[in-house]
């Protein structure tokens, strides 16, 4: 119930829609439950032997029984229309406010999910509030309504039969007990359409993997196998509605069976007139149509909160990372960076960086290098903030980083990673994503500065050129310079490039290089990196083993002091 009341509460935008679903919902329960009553007089004018000379009447009554349906009808598609443009709205709403706060969660919460299976939450989730808001509910307030009414009347025209026909309620409310099985094979259905969504989502991503070393078989299982759980799950969940509907339909004929046989006897013993007969068994098909329909409702209803249940799972989800109730923006940035007893391990029991401490002056180029595993990526996302030490401060400008609101740091930062993400869009789209309103001729100057000009202008459509998902038509090479230049036209004081040059080749890693020394000097550059031919001019480098510092200097005192760098550039035949 909580569900309801905190997605009813997200339509108060559009609650001017909903009143107007609601009162048309009503009238035209009204004209349903009136109709009958009409229908009665006609026949019983026809009973008594007055519907020839009562033709005048009947004519009134035969329009006010057309005027009634026509705008029985105008108001089912006020009812309809107006709660579906709620309904969508919220959808739209939920999945908007569902995706902003995925982007504020920390990246501690994405280790292990799939993309495929947040897409499920965004997407899936979220639809089967439509079925709630616009049919739902409605539904189940409109047949209270009529069965209430229904009732009262029933009772007026005839108390004995009134009570006979609510002899099959008792089993009908018995029968959905089953109700309570069918959220859980729902929510499991879900949880199943979220994995395989994953899966696909991997796969569509790793097809070129998938082809190259033959695994189309095993993937095919991998996806059969989800697409069948998906499946089953569902086909559980419809088999007890499959049980449930028709033995609703046969309880609630049972009712109809009881109006045949008691209602002549009482015709014949109490003097009942045919037409309330015959106007009792309208009445009773309104009373328990809204019955029978109460199975379906709470069926929607059930499939609703497992999707509810899983979308509020994310938004009650609180970020790891998020600015403290003090934090404050910082104007200007000079570029200055230090670390101070900086611990950090992304679980409890593994320490990643260990006590690590430096300084790096404004403008300055310090590169970072040391085995695998050392913690050497840790620190960039500790500078960016996608993790918080466990212990020790990191200052830029002397003020800690943990006091400035999120959108101010990183508004004075860039990061180029190993492994470039690039959009579905032109190159001069992915050169000016970080910045606003950047021209044509500032964005040529940045692509300029990473050496990857030349190769742009020798495209057809240049700058124009669209550059598919992930950057899928450029090499690991240009789509490292597009990264680069977008991060120079940033013209942030401070620029961190992860492991930029660890996956070309030599050529292309000169040409980074090249773009590396260009930037040199006009910011403080972080520079990571696994290759040590890149960062030979750098005015510091950091040594780290086994997550501390073992070592500091430029290249020429670190290879006089014939320590663990000397011997990675012997490794690398670097002298």
């Amino acid at each position: 119930m909580k569900y309801i009341i905190r997605l009813f509460k997200m339509t108060r935008p559009w609650y001017g829609f909903i009143v107007v679903s609601t009162v048309a919902l009503f009238a035209a329960q009204a004209i349903n439950l009136y109709t009958p009553e009409v229908i009665r007089r006609i026949i019983a004018m026809m009973e008594s032997g007055l519907y020839l000379s009562g033709m005048d009447t009947v004519t009134r009554l035969a329009l006010l029984l057309l005027a009634l349906f026509a705008v029985r009808a105008v108001c089912q598609f006020l009812t309809g229309y107006m709660s579906h443009v709620a309904s969508w709205r919220l959808v739209a709403k939920v999945r908007s406010d569902l995706y902003n706060h995925f982007q504020h969660l920390s990246m501690n919460f994405y280790h292990d999910k799939q993309t495929g299976e947040l897409m499920s939450r965004v997407v899936n989730d979220t639809s089967t509030f439509e079925s709630l808001i616009a049919h739902a509910i409605p539904d189940l307030v409109s047949n209270i309504v009529m069965l209430v009414g229904v009732l009262t009347i029933l009772m007026v025209i005839n108390p004995v039969l009134a009570a006979l026909v609510c002899i099959p309620i008792p089993f009908l409310i018995l029968m959905t007990l089953i109700l309570k099985r069918i959220r859980r094979f729902f929510r499991i259905g879900q949880e199943k359409t979220a994995e395989l969504n994953g899966i696909l989502q991997d796969n569509f991503s790793g097809m070129r993997e998938i082809q190259i070393f033959n695994k189309q078989v095993h993937e095919y299982e991998r996806v059969e196998l989800k697409a069948w759980e998906h499946a089953k799950a569902l086909i559980r969940a419809l088999f007890y509605s499959g049980i449930l509907h028709p033995a609703v339909g046969f309880i609630t004929s049972i009712g109809t069976v009881i109006v045949l046989i008691a209602g002549p006897l009482l015709a014949i013993r109490s003097g009942l007139m045919i037409a309330d007969v015959v106007a009792f068994l309208l009445y009773l098909n309104l009373f328990y149509t809204p019955i029978s329909q109460l199975t379906r409702i709470a069926e929607d209803v059930q499939m609703a909160l497992a999707g509810a249940e899983r979308v509020f799972e994310v938004i009650d989800t609180a970020p790891d990372i998020a600015d403290r109730a003090d934090a404050h923006e910082i104007a200007e940035v000079s570029g200055r960076l230090s670390f101070r007893n900086v611990s950090f391990g992304y679980k409890d029991d593994l320490t990643v960086l260990d006590n690590v401490s430096f300084d790096v002056a404004a403008g300055e180029m310090v590169a970072i290098v040391g085995p695998t595993g050392v913690g050497k990526t840790t620190i960039s996302s500790l500078i960016t903030r996608f993790y918080d030490p466990d212990d020790g401060q990191i200052l830029i400008d002397d003020v800690d980083i943990s006091t400035i609101t999120l959108r101010s740091l990183r508004s004075h930062l860039s990061l180029v990673l190993q492994d470039v993400f690039l959009f579905n869009g032109t190159i001069s789209e992915n050169i000016a994503y970080g910045s606003e309103n950047a021209s044509k001729k500032q964005i040529e100057a940045a692509a300029a500065v990473a050496c990857i000009d030349d190769y742009i202008d020798s495209l057809p459509e240049g700058y124009d050129t669209v550059i598919g998902e992930r950057g899928v038509r450029l090499s690991g090479g240009q789509k490292q310079r597009v990264s680069i230049a977008r991060s120079v036209l940033r013209n942030s004081p401070i620029l961190v490039l992860d492991e930029a040059t660890s996956s070309v080749d030599t050529e292309t890693e000169q040409e980074i290089k090249k773009a590396i020394n260009a930037i040199a000097g006009s910011r403080t550059l972080i520079v990571i990196a696994h290759r040590l031919s890149t960062i030979r001019q750098a005015d510091k480098i950091i040594v780290l083993e086994e997550g501390r510092i073992v070592e500091q200097g430029s290249h020429e005192q670190l290879l006089e002091a014939n320590g663990v760098y000397a011997k990675l550039c012997r490794i690398q035949d670097l002298n």
